[in-house]
């Protein structure tokens, strides 16, 4: 066993976790919000120009969806509809009940639930594929009766992986834009002449998405502030690798 002292100059600097904003992060995300709420679509595809080499148009037709999710691996399809309908009948359990209660004089006491009109989910791009991000944010969307869900995903060269394309029919997607970072989350909270203004926006991102959302907190919802994904595994020479892989995943 080898016991690691969190607390020694040495390793101090290894398990520090910030808790203060980073200045230089806020104004950067705070001038793009600013830019899109002011510019719209142009400011948008300029930054889409930037950062992900992409200035063509922002939603995906249907003809683009259907030819990408048919892409897709058939066993992982198979097994993310099945995916999905867990996360249906899970959730869907969860639905809560409106009730009404009428008093002896004559007063009605009540509460009524009703879903919101639109949601906006926002997918992680770059090299990894995140189809389980998809499910979880769309599939209890659908189930709660959301009227229109909104998906954004950066598109590195316009081109969105077949597996999230998949996922998000699976999950019944309504609209899907190739939009990322911190200009996707401005597109979603205040609208553009393209990308529809939403009640909530939910998904995990980087730094300057987490920001956004933070900044963009009180105009529209958000589901949370998403931290770093962070997995440590100690082993030695003794350990099984695909007993280590198992616990990672």
């Amino acid at each position: 066993m080898i016991k690691i002292d969190v607390y020694n100059g040495e390793n101090a600097d290894v398990f520090i976790r910030s808790i203060e904003d980073n200045p230089s992060v806020t104004a950067a995300v705070a001038d793009i919000l600013a830019n899109v709420r002011a510019r719209g679509d142009e400011a948008v595809r300029g930054y889409s120009a930037k950062f992900d080499g992409y200035d063509g148009d922002f939603s995906v037709s249907e003809s683009e969806w259907e030819e990408g999710a048919k892409k897709c691996d058939p066993y992982l399809y198979k097994v993310m509809e099945e995916a999905g309908a867990n996360i249906a009948d899970f959730h869907r359990r969860q639905i809560p009940q409106g009730f009404e209660v009428e008093k002896e004089n004559g007063i009605i006491l009540g509460q009524k639930v009703t879903p919101l009109e639109r949601v906006g989910i926002y997918v992680p791009g770059g090299t990894a594929a995140y189809p389980s991000t998809v499910l979880m944010n769309a599939v209890p969307a659908k189930i709660a009766g959301v009227g229109e869900i909104i998906m954004v995903t950066p598109a590195k060269g316009g081109y969105i992986k077949p597996e999230i394309l998949a996922a998000a029919k699976i999950a019944g997607v309504d609209k899907i834009f190739k939009v990322g970072g911190a200009q996707a989350v401005a597109a979603l909270a205040y609208g553009t002449e393209s990308i529809p203004r939403v009640d909530k926006i939910t998904g995990p991102g980087n730094i300057y998405v987490a920001t956004a959302k933070k900044l963009v907190f009180g105009l529209v919802d958000i589901d949370m502030i998403a931290g770093p994904s962070e997995i440590l595994v100690l082993a030695d020479g003794t350990a099984a690798a695909e007993r280590v892989a198992a616990d990672m995943l």
